[in-house]
């Protein structure tokens, strides 16, 4: 059997109350989650509390609530990892920002203060505000930027777990990415 395919079966059978499914279905899982994980995490400040493990651990934990979902495969499971690994991110941001001391001020050491160049920093709160008014505008659209902006997942893969054309995924990736972009300059402005 395929680990694609043992991932699924895996899927469905913890779906059904299969407790031992899971306890096989990490290891198959871990190596990839933590990949996200790491992707995530690419993007985070420098300083950021929140370490890869805390996310993957978080994540999990968050899953093990979805238990009885109708999964379809591994792509699928990987987009939901995805989507719930962004709301841990966005939760995380949401209570920083509102800390009595400092609130949404960023800790900037001399040296930090000094870079000629700093490395973008992804306004992850921005980002998750005009996500879910894609989602509000066009789910599918939403679902696409969750599966391979944050996911990971080929067009193919994408396309496979939406139920639709890889040239209905490039076409809602394109018009989504410059959707949100437009959303999050304009609220910037």
């Amino acid at each position: 059997m395929s680990g694609s395919s043992q991932v699924t079966e895996l899927l469905r059978a913890w779906a059904a109350g299969d407790g031992a499914a899971l306890d096989t279905l990490v290891p198959l899982v871990e190596a990839e989650l933590r990949r996200l994980a790491r992707r995530y995490m690419a993007r985070e400040r420098r300083d950021h509390t929140l370490q890869t493990t805390a996310l993957v651990h978080e994540a999990f934990i968050r899953l093990a609530g979805a238990q009885h979902l109708d999964w379809h495969d591994r792509a699928h499971f990987i987009g939901i990892a995805a989507r719930l690994m962004r709301r841990v991110l966005v939760d995380h941001a949401r209570e920083r920002a509102v800390q009595k001391r400092g609130g949404g001020a960023f800790k900037v050491s001399l040296d930090e203060g000094m870079a000629v160049s700093p490395a973008p920093n992804l306004d992850l709160l921005a980002l998750d505000r005009a996500l879910e008014a894609l989602a509000a505008v066009d789910p599918r659209k939403c679902q696409v930027i969750d599966m391979r902006f944050f996911g990971g997942l080929t067009v193919e893969e994408t396309a496979d777990v939406l139920g639709v054309s890889p040239d209905t995924v490039r076409r809602d990736w394109r018009l989504a990415k410059l959707w949100l972009l437009r959303e999050i300059k304009g609220s910037t402005l």
